[in-house]
């Protein structure tokens, strides 16, 4: 064989090898994730999308005014996120002082997954914060905050078919697993209003603890979790008798602040932010005490699992940062930059 063949098939043979070298490694490189991190920013008025395999942001979407509230739609095909239109405030804040409120960009935005694209925004009541949807996605219950009151909004036609009152400054709402209530808590007066999808009435009003924002039903819908804020705890409601049954305590009132609960897919473990307190409490389910606590960042707010429950992330609004929690050891991996203000986080699986 002459020099030249040899030198040729020698180029052929570390081609082929450097080739199949790539095709080895390379999917690991470039994998598909399984799901996506969304998280609203409050006062950027877009949307983080964050790759889990990188733990990069891979998009910011512009959405309106103040993206908070953000839910998935069952077939998790399309994301709703609450704007609004009313300035930054807060307790304490004298509103007379505060720029008069934007009306027209009040409404629940309407995300395309696949395009990663705002379509529209459909009518949803004034200041809208946050929401929940019927079981089959056909409904959102959204709480209103400037006007106390919940209303029910028709998706397919974007408007809404009813309105009711409730306490004032209204923020956490939660659909039961069932369908047939939906609790509504009013951070003003520091109670629940439950709402029958059946009959759309308003069926009672129940006192939880000071400022509740957050709702989490067990699976079979017997009992339910609420933050109480100004309390520094947990309540436990009897979701049959719509009335509050237990206080978990967390820490000292006006240090430790629960914000958000979110069960584990199993519903053993719930988790509790804790704003300014920094850290994430976990509750043992089946004897209601608290097990574990880990900080995680500045003013935990939003909080979200991964599919398969291993790993956490927080929204740190005054940081502008999410933090990935690893379960396993409660420690914080990664913290990933967002544009401004993050408040909400949900993770979709396609």
């Amino acid at each position: 064989m002459s020099l030249l063949k040899t030198i040729t098939l020698l180029l052929i043979i570390f081609a082929l090898f450097f080739t199949s070298c790539t095709r080895t490694h390379g999917p690991s490189e470039t994998k598909t994730p399984s799901y996506h991190v969304y998280v609203t920013n409050e006062t950027s008025g877009d949307l983080s999308v964050i790759d889990p395999t990188t733990m990069e942001v891979v998009a910011t979407v512009p959405l309106g005014k103040r993206p908070r509230g953000i839910h998935a739609s069952p077939d998790r095909k399309t994301i709703y996120v609450a704007l609004s239109g009313s300035p930054i405030g807060g307790p304490g804040v004298d509103e007379s002082k505060l720029p008069p409120p934007d009306k027209t960009a009040d409404g629940i935005g309407v995300f395309d997954v696949q395009q990663d694209k705002l379509l529209r925004l459909i009518q949803s009541g004034s200041d809208p914060e946050n929401f929940d949807l019927s079981k089959d996605g056909s409904q959102i219950f959204v709480s209103n905050e400037d006007d106390s009151k919940v209303s029910v909004v028709d998706v397919a036609s974007g408007k809404v078919v009813q309105a009711f009152p409730v306490g004032e400054e209204p923020e956490g709402v939660k659909a039961s697993p069932d369908g047939k209530f939906v609790y509504v808590t009013s951070e003003d007066t520091g109670t629940i209003s439950v709402l029958d999808t059946t009959s759309t009435k308003l069926i009672k009003t129940f006192k939880v603890g000071r400022r509740p924002r957050s709702v989490a039903f067990m699976p079979d819908g017997s009992r339910a979790y609420v933050n109480a804020e100004n309390d520094a705890s947990v309540v436990v409601i009897d979701a049959v008798k719509h009335e509050a049954m237990q206080t978990i305590p967390l820490g000292q009132p006006g240090v430790i602040k629960p914000m958000a609960v979110l069960l584990s897919s199993d519903a053993k473990k719930l988790y509790v932010s804790t704003g300014r307190g920094h850290k994430v409490f976990v509750i043992d389910t089946a004897t209601n005490q608290v097990t574990a606590s880990f900080e995680v960042g500045e003013r935990p707010w939003g909080i979200a699992l991964s599919p398969d429950g291993k790993t956490l992330y927080t929204a740190n609004g005054p940081t502008n940062d999410v933090s990935v929690v690893d379960l396993a050891t409660q420690t914080v991996t990664k913290k990933i930059k967002v544009s401004g203000g993050p408040w909400g986080v949900t993770v979709v699986q396609p």
